[in-house]
């Protein structure tokens, strides 16, 4: 095991303390001076300076360090592509060099070349190597945590069923979203913004992609009647029309933009007309 102040699979400020052909030598404290090759090496950099680095560890358990971004660090969820698959698991694509490990124990599934997995990116005690894991329920946090009708959470979807999409919700717990409230392709590593409807007895969520109550209806009556002024006082849709018409037009559910419609009317700011909306004369 690694004795060391590193923050391995994360980013850590080091102080460069040798200049040597290859690229310049890091102070990676109890573990030693590590290498940063040349071809990671920002301009004007000199012995003292401090670099913000990125630390893991190479095909042979070597420290080594780049500037390099990746698309995930310990600790965080990402989407990413199999890029290659052999004896001991899948290797996804992180944007680094070295590519990162789903060891077949942390595959509900198999993974395939060409496949996109949702994974957890954590380091791995025994070996002390960064690696994922698509078995997300393993690193939820399972405090028990209120969520509010409306609250606003971050959303991964983590796969596709009969009646909708499973979510990771706030890496904290599962949620679903309904296909009868989504009009818009989703696919299986998407992170979105959503909205808590209700949390179940089992503390499992119900979410909508879009806000509801009377602040949204307030909201969307106002982007509704903005849009009529932008386009000559009218719109070729009604609350008759196909949901997924006015979605492709407004982004928005059909009930939501029924409920727009129903304020700007009783405000005489729109008639509706078996062609569509049209702002009236009074407005």
């Amino acid at each position: 095991m690694l004795n060391t102040m590193l923050n391995i699979g994360e980013w850590n400020a080091l102080e460069v303390v040798k200049e040597v052909d290859f690229g310049l030598y890091l102070d990676g404290e109890q573990e030693g001076e590590i290498l940063l090759p040349t071809r990671y090496v920002p301009e004007g950099v000199e012995v003292g300076d401090t670099l913000e680095v990125f630390i893991y560890t190479d095909s042979e358990d070597r420290v080594i360090a780049t500037t390099e971004k990746p698309l995930a660090q310990v600790g965080q969820l990402a989407a990413l592509e199999v890029v290659a698959v052999n004896r001991i698991g899948a290797f996804l694509n992180w944007g680094l060099m070295k590519d990162l490990l789903v060891p077949y124990r942390e595959q509900h599934a198999k993974l395939n070349k060409g496949d996109t997995a949702l994974v957890y990116v954590y380091l791995d005690e025994e070996s002390d190597r960064v690696v994922a894991s698509c078995k997300l329920e393993k690193f939820m946090n399972d405090e028990p945590v209120a969520y509010e009708p409306g609250q606003q959470v971050e959303a991964w979807v983590a796969d596709t069923t009969e009646i909708g999409y499973k979510i990771v919700v706030n890496m904290h717990t599962w949620g679903m979203l309904y296909r009868s409230e989504v009009f818009q392709p989703l696919k299986v590593g998407d992170k979105l913004q959503a909205y808590v409807t209700k949390q179940r007895d089992d503390n499992k969520l119900d979410l909508s992609l879009h806000k509801f109550g009377g602040e949204k209806v307030k909201d969307f009556a106002d982007e509704l009647f903005d849009y009529l002024e932008a386009h000559e006082g009218f719109v070729a849709l009604t609350d008759k029309s196909p949901a997924e018409a006015i979605y492709d037009t407004f982004g928005v559910s059909k009930k939501v933009f029924k409920k727009g419609v129903g304020r700007l009317y009783r405000e005489r700011k729109i008639t509706i007309t078996p062609e569509g909306l049209r702002l009236s004369d009074q407005h």
